[in-house]
């Protein structure tokens, strides 16, 4: 009896064979991109289309859109197309952050979002027409975003924030070719706060995350290193969080 009842349940949502006979909800999938430029930790935003039916007409909002199940074998794949529709690269890195729905984030019906965050480094291709780079001040970003994209976007930001702590995660924003200093300023960017030089130094060599090419960085000072992400390499994870210098 329990297993009939069971399959009368499942029945409800099937017409025909094959076929579905109930509504289904509007999938999407948005992307948090960050990258540093001008000393900055940076968001990329879109300016929304202004055409009729269009909610929140020229709005910011992160990137993304629908699903497209021709295209995209699962949501990782949608997401990594929708960071190269908008800035013309593959992100080195890619997580999955979450996922927002309810029958009111859209006016357009029943809605459900799965968010990811990507970061890449400054020297990304080219953008699409209706993006660019918003700075963030504080953690923040003061400009108001079109759905629930403003509570996305500040949960991207905590976690990116709170894993800076204890893993590599910078080293994916960082260019081909950069110097220890370089690395030691990005994270000090994203935690905004100083990191202890001597400690930052000894940390990163010891975690193998990074190797020297043979090249030197000239400049008005003695020369510097110049190192590149370990090829392949996964992230690190450290131990212990960064303690701010005593």
């Amino acid at each position: 009896m329990a297993g009939e009842a069971l399959g009368k349940d499942l029945g409800k949502g099937l017409g025909k064979p094959g076929q579905l006979d109930f509504p289904r909800p509007l999938t999407t999938v948005d992307v948090a991109i960050f990258t540093i430029r001008d000393d900055r930790l940076q968001v990329l935003l879109v300016r929304r289309p202004a055409g009729e039916g269009e909610p929140f007409p020229e709005s910011l909002a992160l990137p993304g859109g629908f699903v497209d199940v021709a295209k995209d074998r699962d949501l990782a794949a949608c997401a990594a197309r929708k960071l190269k529709e908008k800035t013309g690269v593959t992100s080195p890195y890619l997580e999955q952050l979450g996922s927002w729905g309810s029958a009111t984030r859209d006016p357009r019906g029943w809605s459900a979002t799965h968010a990811y965050f990507a970061l890449i480094p400054e020297e990304a291709g080219e953008l699409s027409a209706d993006a660019r780079w918003f700075p963030l001040s504080g953690g923040r970003l003061k400009e108001k975003l079109a759905f629930d994209h403003g509570e996305i976007l500040s949960t991207a930001i905590q976690r990116l924030r709170n894993k800076v702590e204890y893993t590599s995660l910078p080293a994916y924003l960082m260019p081909a070719e950069f110097t220890l200093p370089d690395l030691q300023r990005v994270y000090e960017i994203v935690l905004d706060r100083p990191l202890e030089k001597s400690a930052f130094r000894t940390r990163i060599l010891s975690a193998d995350m990074i190797e020297p090419v043979a090249r030197m960085r000239r400049g008005p000072n003695r020369p510097a290193q110049l190192y590149r992400l370990t090829k392949g390499r996964e992230p690190v994870y450290f131990v212990r969080t960064f303690n701010p210098p005593e």
